[in-house]
């Protein structure tokens, strides 16, 4: 399946389920759009966390097609949005082109699944991966570097692993900084304000094995973190898990 193929599956309903399968050899992306008035602090926050929010494309106000995906619409081509009204989640509707005007900013933002597939590659088969589940998020305490009006925590994603497979993991994972490279932290997941590893904040719980280490890495849905805390009036973003997969080759963003 092409990145096309997939694109239209979505907008058709065909393929409802999260994206990670889909077209493996592509960069997939969270999708953030606020106001143009929060744009530029949402640009300074992506610049000053950029292994949380690294930004893979900013369109111009009111654009709802991409340059890293041509003849596509980020107003349909995700499986599934959310829509934030002062902070709190409002609507989960299947299309946002009813809500689209000219005063909204979209942001793409890389994703971990961009690094799955070379994890699998590898012979580091993530778990999710393997079964078929989303991965499992979890909302921090660990702050993010604030910009202007926009704060929060950084959400992370894990994975487990064995500790002997820890540092192979990080080398393969470090050159995807698109999707946020190699691993932030790994072992007590208290240590980052995680309370409970198998109630995760998006995604599915994690299947857990005998000397599983938790293995965590930063997120795209950090930005929704960041809706939240900072009552943002108004903003669209997808619904973990479900991305929007771009025409981008990972080879060509520098990754081997």
């Amino acid at each position: 399946m092409t990145a096309g193929d997939a694109r239209a599956a979505i907008r058709a309903g065909t393929i409802a389920a999260p994206t990670e399968r889909l077209a493996p050899e592509h960069v997939q992306a969270n999708l953030v759009v606020v106001a143009r008035e929060y744009a530029a602090e949402l640009a300074d926050l992506c610049a000053r966390n950029p292994v949380p929010c690294p930004v893979v494309e900013q369109l111009a106000p009111g654009a709802f097609e991409p340059r890293c995906a041509a003849g596509a619409d980020l107003r349909t081509d995700l499986g599934r949005y959310r829509v934030w009204r002062d902070g709190v989640l409002a609507e989960q509707p299947r299309d946002v082109r009813a809500l689209w005007s000219q005063d909204l900013v979209a942001f793409l933002i890389g994703c971990s699944f961009t690094f799955d597939h070379a994890l699998a590659a590898a012979g580091l088969v993530p778990r999710h991966y393997a079964l078929g589940r989303n991965v499992p998020m979890y909302r921090t305490r660990v702050p993010l570097a604030p910009a202007g009006r926009l704060r929060g925590p950084m959400v992370v994603s894990m994975r487990p692993y064995q500790l002997r497979d820890i540092e192979r993991v990080r080398a393969v994972t470090r050159p995807y900084r698109v999707g946020h490279g190699e691993p932030v932290a790994w072992g007590d997941p208290e240590a980052l304000g995680i309370d409970d590893l198998l109630r995760p904040d998006y995604g599915d719980p994690p299947v857990l094995e005998s000397g599983d280490v938790p293995v965590f890495w930063g997120c795209g849905v950090t930005p929704q973190s960041v809706i939240v805390a900072s009552n943002v009036p108004f903003a669209i973003t997808h619904e973990p898990g479900h991305m929007f997969v771009t025409d981008l080759i990972h080879r060509d963003l520098g990754a081997g």
